[in-house]
């Protein structure tokens, strides 16, 4: 099992980025949590990681936090809640609002997530509701270098690449295009696609 990974940030094209290891680049997929809290291109980072194997494929998840990590392993637990559909929750809020929506049952707010449908919230805020005991005031450790913007890409480009990251996520192409609408200006793809999530759990 691959439980951390520290090296150098070679790129990243949410929701995938890669990590330079002695040489070794590992491709890992992340929450836009991760994303954005991510340095720019050439700077030191340490991530923690959880190893999927499948018939078809190893499959590497990336988080910034271990409690982001733990919670994500929390999920896939849940019936019906496989990597991608916990990297979406993850996308969509973090830890803290994630387990202020299950202790409050707020159902409606987990439906604004993509692929949640009321069935999937309600079953969440169930079996997720006595998880949580040693969370409610949870310590955050930050990556290692300091967090810097990513370096801006074109606006059509980043644009483009924020949509295709909504869409990954499990969002319709023309729910994604909605809103990404007037966000153009970010300044890159990680900006956008953060505040694209922000206007879409603020309903």
């Amino acid at each position: 099992m691959i439980g951390r990974i520290t090296g150098t940030l070679l790129e990243t094209q949410p929701p995938w980025l890669v990590v330079d290891v002695n040489g070794v680049g590992y491709e890992m997929e992340a929450s836009m949590t991760t994303l954005v809290a991510l340095p720019g291109a050439g700077e030191r980072v340490s991530l923690y990681t959880h190893l999927t194997v499948r018939d078809d494929a190893h499959l590497l998840y990336a988080f910034a936090r271990e409690q982001e990590r733990a919670l994500f392993r929390a999920l896939i637990k849940v019936n019906g809640i496989g990597p991608k559909l916990a990297l979406a929750i993850l996308s969509g809020m973090d830890e803290d609002a994630f387990i202020r929506c299950v202790m409050e049952d707020d159902v409606k707010a987990l439906t604004r997530l993509p692929g949640v449908g009321k069935k999937t919230a309600e079953r969440l805020v169930i079996e997720m509701r006595d998880r949580f005991p040693h969370w409610q005031h949870p310590d955050s450790l930050p990556l290692e270098g300091s967090a810097q913007p990513s370096t801006p890409a074109s606006g059509k480009t980043a644009l483009a690449d924020a949509e295709a990251a909504l869409v990954s996520l499990g969002y319709k192409p023309t729910e994604a295009s909605r809103m990404l609408s007037g966000l153009e200006d970010e300044a890159s793809t990680e900006a956008m696609i953060k505040a694209a999530l922000a206007r879409r759990m603020a309903g």
